[in-house]
């Protein structure tokens, strides 16, 4: 059998920015073909361990020091030539302008991998034996895009090589400020205002904006002018000029770039519809059209730079720096050189910096930058500290995260996961990756696009060659000028504007809107799915329910009294670990204090396995367990009207202990993992959006999963299931329609991943809730889950909104512009859809359940 060996990757590739990279694939490659390595592969990160190579080798062929050797030198050799780059740019106001980019940048020489976004860094992949990164600054700056930041914040926070640049020469577990060369000096370390070229204009993010309005006004008082007024006709032509230079500046650059890039898109068969025009000697017309042309790009940009606010905003929600106390001194250190283990000092009304456990002090924590919670959540410090930072997620009175803000008392916090891996710096990531991620409308539409522009272009060709040719030979009667200025109209008319931004808007209005209210949304694809589910399936603990028992009945035997009963059952239970036990002294400990301090405490316990336990109590011996306990070794049975109490009980759905002390029998005690106190009112909400049915899977018994579906109004409940038979569930729902399954994201990852859309609850925290859900509501508040429903109902419908507006539109004017329909009144209605889809996609941004 080969022997592993694991090795941590940051350390072999630190400039490798996650464990999905290009260079861990060349790594894994190049060790794999080593003599005596049998299989080479990357374990993912897990509980704050980095990502990690892993060697299958037989070491008769390749010793242990020899095999770790080979490792680092490979890595070195991967480290040494590939490089990466992860910065935050200025220039991309849309997501074709960034696909655009990405494509140019995938042709330079040198670059192995690229990849541009709209509300998201660049982020590049290069073979430094060809190319440096002043070359790809200036390939950036070629195509308009400014270099702001060698690193977003949320990556620069990050310890290690996670997100580090290429060329940075740091050791293990180090993490070294980026060299600066001279050309960088140049480029990037601007003086307040030196960013005002960042959109190629005087205005910096505004120009594009600004120029439209510019040539707005240029065509209305050019058209003003030559109407109303006897002026020369070479004051209005030169506004109209001026509209032409204004409209068609960002325009001319994006037609010529995608040219570039192999594509022929909207942006081209503007500049051709309005240098059409412009032969025809319609100045007015192709002015107007490159003006609103212009607004509607704008606009859209104003649209994606909404959503980049958004994400931005939240990453600027955590503090620069800390204060933090090592050996007994306090320091303002940056939040960067924190380390796991470190108290952090927090003020009243200070942002908190770093995810940890509180060790002292108490205050109200305003959690909603994170989790969407509207009311403060109150902190205290963990009891048992070792326990608490053992765990996966520390109980939510002792957790707390960065970029949340304290109330009024102050607070010591034990940080638990460096900067660059809060549950903060995670959310900005996954929101900036599903901001970019399309949906299957826009998928659609890209495709659309690919084959309608090209169709056009050909259609357009024949109107311009076909009537002349039939005119030659007799067949019809037009001149070229009629068939070029139709032609031209049915250029306009059929240039797809509104259906190219139609989704995008709404998908990036959705996301965002959703992210600040707590749910995190990861892509257009969930956004979508979600708005068109018919059935919610529940997983039941600690989801419809609380997730821990409470004692729910106390029913005393005859002769007995509710006091005698919880005085026993409580004395008796203290000396157990038993969660049922916890539960019984938790909910009952303080009705039975005065037993306990009057000398009533229990003694001698021992556990009868299966049936229940047993304690001496004043002299007493006290049996509390399953009505079998008391049978065993000749002893009497219960009485049959408390073994009927039990039997009701146990068809409630309650778990139940039954008591007797010396010969009396004192009752029975019934408890159950309660619902929450919002179940009921979210099922109800969730029927009135047109969710037609939901259903509750569990693996408790049938009697439990159908009294707890009573309670809060389930339609179906069914109980005794394996995870695998909840797979099976949520197969056999899916075959009805789309269904949502709603779980911890941990136990239920299997049937998350099987639903059409997987709903995480309380994924703060929560590695593997963000990781493997389509949907995580951050908070542990299941009342999020109507508004994202809702919300994803009204982007869906949104979105057919638009889609048929813009297609309904390009349907109208293609054959109305043929048959006669002028240049003026096409760019009039096409632009002006366009305006109207992205005011409509805006409107997400103030959604309200």
């Amino acid at each position: 059998m080969p022997a592993p060996l694991r090795l941590d990757l940051p350390v072999l590739l630190p400039d490798a920015p996650d464990a999905q990279d290009a260079c861990v694939g060349r790594l894994t490659d190049a060790l794999g073909a080593t003599a005596g390595v049998e299989r080479a592969h990357v374990v993912p990160p897990e509980g704050g361990r980095p990502a990690q190579l892993c060697l299958h080798y037989d070491p008769a062929v390749v010793a242990l020091p020899r095999l770790r050797r080979a490792a680092e030198a490979a890595g070195a050799r991967v480290t040494e030539r590939y490089g990466h780059v992860l910065w935050a740019v200025d220039g991309l106001g849309h997501q074709r302008r960034a696909r655009t980019v990405t494509e140019r940048l995938q042709q330079a020489p040198g670059v192995v991998e690229a990849e541009a976004n709209a509300t998201g860094p660049v982020r590049i992949e290069f073979d430094r034996e060809a190319t440096g990164e002043a070359e790809l600054r200036r390939a950036l700056a070629d195509l308009g895009v400014t270099v702001t930041a060698t690193e977003p914040p949320e990556v620069a926070a990050a310890e290690g090589g996670v997100g580090a640049h290429a060329g940075h020469d740091h050791g293990p577990g180090e993490h070294a400020a980026p060299p600066r060369s001279d050309d960088e000096h140049a480029g990037h370390d601007h003086a307040p205002g030196a960013h005002a070229h960042a959109h190629g204009g005087i205005f910096g993010e505004r120009t594009e904006l600004v120029f439209a309005l510019l040539a707005g006004v240029c065509v209305g008082a050019g058209w003003a002018l030559d109407v109303f007024t006897g002026v020369a006709e070479a004051v209005p032509f030169a506004l109209f000029l001026g509209a032409y230079a204004f409209g068609g500046w960002f325009t001319v650059r994006e037609a010529w770039d995608s040219i570039r890039a192999g594509r022929f898109e909207i942006d081209f068969l503007m500049i051709v519809a309005a240098a059409g025009a412009a032969a025809l000697g319609e100045w007015f017309e192709g002015g107007l059209l490159l003006a609103l042309f212009s607004l509607g790009h704008a606009l859209e940009g104003y649209a994606m730079g909404r959503a980049r606010a958004a994400i931005e905003a939240l990453g600027e929600l955590a503090p620069a720096t800390a204060r933090v106390r090592r050996g007994g001194v306090e320091a303002e250190v940056p939040v960067g050189d924190l380390q796991v283990g470190d108290t952090v000092v927090v003020r009243p009304d200070e942002r908190i910096a770093a995810d940890g456990v509180v060790v002292r002090g108490t205050s109200a924590v305003d959690q909603a930058p994170v989790t969407g919670e509207s009311v403060p959540v109150d902190k205290r410090p963990a009891s048992d500290l070792d326990a608490a930072l053992a765990a996966d997620e520390p109980a939510p009175e002792h957790r707390v995260f960065a970029g949340t803000l304290n109330g009024a008392g102050a607070l010591d916090v034990v940080v638990t996961r460096p900067a660059g891996e809060t549950t903060l710096a995670r959310v900005v990531q996954l929101v900036a990756e599903a901001e970019t991620e399309r949906s299957p409308t826009q998928r659609f539409t890209d495709r659309f696009e690919k084959v309608f522009v090209p169709s056009v272009l050909v259609l357009v060709a024949l109107l311009i060659v076909g009537p002349p040719a039939l005119d030659a030979l007799g067949v019809i009667t037009e001149s070229f000028s009629v068939s070029f200025y139709r032609a031209m109209a049915v250029l306009v008319a059929a240039s797809p504007c509104a259906l190219a931004i139609a989704t995008p808007s709404a998908v990036l209005s959705g996301v965002a809107r959703a992210g600040r209210s707590g749910v995190l949304v990861k892509g257009g694809g969930p956004l979508e799915a979600l708005g068109g589910i018919e059935a919610v399936a529940f997983d039941k603990t600690g989801t419809l329910t609380e997730g821990e028992p409470r004692v729910t009945d106390v029913v005393p035997a005859a002769g007995a009294t509710k006091a005698e009963l919880v005085a026993a059952v409580v004395a008796v239970e203290r000396l157990s670990e038993h969660p049922l036990a916890r539960a019984v002294v938790r909910d009952l400990g303080d009705r039975a204090a005065g037993g306990a301090a009057s000398g009533g405490a229990a003694e001698d316990l021992q556990s009868v396995t299966g049936h229940g336990v047993r304690a001496t109590l004043g002299g007493e011996p006290v049996e509390v367990g399953k009505p079998a306990l008391f049978t065993l070794d000749g002893g009497a049975a219960p009485p049959a009207a408390l073994l009927d109490d039990d039997r009701r009980l146990k068809a409630d759905g309650r778990s139940t202990m039954l008591v007797r002390r010396g010969a009396r029998f004192l009752g029975v005690v019934g408890l159950m993992d309660t619902p929450r106190e919002s179940a009921e009112g979210v099922i109800r909400r969730l029927h009135a959006l047109g969710i037609e049915t939901t259903v509750m899977i569990s693996g408790d018994a049938q009697v439990v999963a159908e009294s707890v579906a009573r309670a809060v109004g389930i339609d179906e409940a069914r109980g005794d299931l394996l995870p695998a038979d909840k797979v099976e569930a949520i197969k056999r729902l899916r075959e009805r329609g789309g269904v949502a399954m709603v779980g911890d994201g941990v136990n239920d990852a299997p049937a998350l991943a099987n639903a059409t859309v997987g709903i995480a609850m309380g994924a703060a925290g929560s590695d593997v809730a963000l990781e493997t859900a389509d949907v995580a509501l951050m908070a542990d508040d299941l009342a999020r889950l109507p508004f994202a429903v809702g919300l994803s109902r009204k982007t869906r419908g949104i979105i057919r909104q638009n889609l048929w507006l813009s297609l309904g539109m390009v349907a109208f004017l293609v054959p109305a512009t043929i048959f006669g329909l002028g240049i003026g009144p096409a760019v009039a209605l096409h632009e002006g859809s366009t305006l109207v889809v992205v005011f409509n996609a805006l409107r997400l941004l103030a959604y309200r359940e």
